[in-house]
């Protein structure tokens, strides 16, 4: 065999052995590095006009963005979920109060439940069913906030591997993507589509989520205006919760809805409870379809499902990781049918 040729198989494996290596080497940290690098090709023309005012000193421009990023997107996030745990303990006591304080004999006479006397429903089984429903409600947000954290420790390390590593993307971002240009055995036009595809799924996934947040704060508040109740802090609250892929807006509307129906406003409580379930807790994932197709140039369905498969894989991130997967795979086919079609 020609020795050239063994010399190009041998480094042909050699690479391959090397990129598994350091797969291997930097996979406890891959969801922390994407995420700087989402957050990076966000933020950089930002960052740009930082080192332009600055007069080319990238490190206090990189500084600098580092803190904005802390404080528009990462202080909220982590208040939000304290927050949520921190309520999700006060509304369980607060059930465990009223089940102790109210005649629940008397509650059972005005409302739905004195109906559905096949049910044999008295005071102390209602009791045990508010308290255990409370229990399990408290224990799911508690679940649900700690799955998205992963515990405190290892949420502040992954906090600080993201912002040393944009840190670092933000100073040595454009010679790294010059790098990757040159290691590709892709045309550069190729390597360029690719890397503003990134760029820009990137945005447009983060900006579905907020555009999301508000119509379902707008929606869930529309369906309180109908049947009388207050309406803006209901909006808001479940605005904000609507970020928390493991919790949405079913913190607000599912116990409005179970009250109104135990408090003998049937019709009430039965179209908040349908309201939430068929209109709020749907329209989210169809609204982030609808603002990223265009970008994407994928179905709507495939964004859907990249996005719960995401939430699935990666938690919080996996609303942007589901949609720039799914959309990286359509460009890299349409190079191939570019290319060899």
């Amino acid at each position: 065999m020609n020795k050239n040729l063994i010399s190009k198989f041998f480094l042909f494996f050699l690479i391959i052995a090397v990129i598994y290596a350091c797969y291997l080497l930097f996979k406890p940290f891959l969801i922390e590095i994407i995420a700087a690098t989402i957050l990076v090709s966000i933020f950089y023309r930002p960052y740009e006009w930082l080192v332009y005012k600055f007069r080319g000193r990238k490190k206090i421009a990189a500084l600098l963005m580092c803190l904005l990023v802390i404080l528009i997107i990462i202080i909220p996030l982590v208040n939000l979920i304290i927050y949520t745990a921190q309520q999700s303990v006060i509304a369980y006591s607060e059930i465990i109060d009223f089940t102790n304080k109210n005649n629940l004999d008397q509650i059972i006479k005005n409302s739905v439940l004195e109906k559905m006397s096949l049910l044999n429903i008295n005071s102390e089984s209602l009791k045990t069913f508010m308290v255990d429903i409370a229990k399990k409600f408290s224990n799911w947000l508690v679940v649900g906030a700690t799955s998205l954290v992963k515990g405190t420790t290892n949420f502040i390390i992954s906090l600080i591997i993201i912002i040393f590593t944009m840190f670092f993307f933000f100073v040595d971002g454009k010679k790294i993507i010059e790098k990757i240009m040159i290691w590709t055995p892709l045309e550069n036009k190729y390597d360029r589509k690719i890397f503003k595809k990134f760029r820009d799924i990137s945005f447009v996934a983060i900006i579905s989520t907020f555009v999301t947040a508000i119509a379902q704060g707008i929606i869930g508040a529309v369906g309180f205006f109908i049947i009388g109740l207050p309406v803006f802090f209901p909006g808001l609250f479940m605005a904000f919760f609507s970020l928390l892929p493991y919790i949405g807006p079913v913190l607000i509307w599912l116990p409005v809805g179970i009250y109104l129906l135990i408090a003998g406003q049937i019709w009430q409580g039965i179209f908040l409870l349908t309201w939430g379930g068929l209109i709020v807790s749907m329209i989210d994932n169809l609204i982030r379809a609808y603002i990223i197709k265009g970008k994407a140039q994928v179905h709507p369905i495939f964004i859907i499902f990249s996005i719960l498969g995401g939430i699935s894989l990666f938690g919080f991130w996996g609303i942007i990781f589901g949609p720039l997967i799914i959309s990286l795979a359509a460009t890299v086919m349409h190079i191939y049918e570019t290319e060899y079609k």
